[in-house]
């Protein structure tokens, strides 16, 4: 069991303050809703007295903080192979496989990245859902930070909430794009199916935009960079649907399967065994929650999306050719 111990005097400029404002102050490697619960526990106290959190404070008084960090998550600790990219003692940034589910729930109480962190750093559990602070879907691949850190993980919650996380994606849609563009659409629950999100409108819906560029395009298909301003769940799969644009291979939003007139063996094989949504995330970039160092990672397409483009590639050279 990990114990937090700090000791602090409250700042004249405090004076006139609550307890908990100024205390979230002092200790900001901690979240405002944790130091509140160590204060109604006991845990923290003021001029070596318990004190209520909106206790009104005159500067000066002698704070002591001593809390044990229990654990947050129950669930058990599985021998799953990690792709770790980085890691030190404040955080580690992973390379997720499609196929494997972030989080316990239903129909996945087990087998998850969650439970594999756990197996990696049995001190996981002291942090909320074992550091992990953004997800992937199930089928999509690629970057991830997690902390490893109550300090980190307060600072990483705060950095993806200002949208001072880079995000950067690949995916391949159907359609032929001819320019890049800026989806700005709210995203919510879809109304008749809770599987799924869907755009709606600014009173139903959270701010969503997606930025996306092409790369390449083929005879129906375009290869392209999204980059996230927000993240929303399922944000790129709705936004590129919702443009007409859908991924490839997504079974929420993706519709029925679409051939392209004269499509070789080869393509119509690709395009029908490949049975995920056709996203990567390829790059990840931020500031150092500890040392304020710029951080950037990127990951390597993975063989089954690196398989489905060469197909379209030669594809396209062979219509060219013919």
């Amino acid at each position: 069991m990990t114990v937090i111990r700090h000791e602090g005097r409250v700042p004249l400029s405090a004076a006139g303050r609550r307890f908990d404002q100024a205390l979230a102050e002092m200790f900001p490697d901690y979240s405002r809703s944790r130091l509140a619960a160590w204060i109604k526990a006991g845990s923290v106290t003021l001029d070596g007295a318990v004190a209520p959190p909106r206790q009104l404070l005159r500067g000066g008084e002698q704070v002591r903080l001593e809390a044990e960090l229990v654990n947050e998550v129950e669930s058990a600790p599985e021998a799953i192979d990690l792709s770790i990219v980085y890691e030190d003692e404040h955080l580690l940034v992973l390379d997720k496989p499609a196929g494997l589910v972030v989080h316990p729930g239903a129909g996945n109480p087990a087998g998850t990245l969650l439970n594999a962190l756990l197996h990696h750093d049995a001190t996981l559990a002291e942090l909320p859902r074992a550091g992990i602070v953004h997800r992937l879907d199930k089928d999509t691949s690629g970057l991830m930070v997690v902390a490893r850190s109550l300090a980190a993980h307060t600072a990483l919650v705060d950095m993806l909430s200002r949208h001072e996380v880079e995000r950067q994606y690949e995916a391949v849609v159907l359609g032929t794009l001819v320019a890049g563009g800026t989806v700005d659409a709210p995203i919510g629950r879809h109304m008749g199916d809770r599987l799924r999100q869907a755009v709606r409108d600014e009173e139903d819906g959270k701010h969503a935009v997606t930025h996306y560029r092409l790369r390449e395009r083929f005879r129906a298909h375009s290869l392209i960079q999204c980059n996230l301003e927000t993240g929303r769940t399922h944000q790129i799969r709705v936004h590129m649907a919702h443009i007409h644009h859908p991924l490839v291979g997504d079974p929420l939003y993706g519709g029925s399967l679409r051939l392209p007139k004269g499509a070789t063996p080869e393509l119509v094989a690709a395009l029908r065994g490949f049975r995920r949504q056709a996203l990567h995330a390829e790059r990840l970039a931020f500031e150092h929650p500890a040392t304020g160092e710029a951080m950037a990672f990127e990951a390597k397409r993975p063989a089954d999306m690196d398989a489905l483009i060469a197909t379209l590639h030669a594809d396209a050279l062979e219509q060219r050719e013919a």
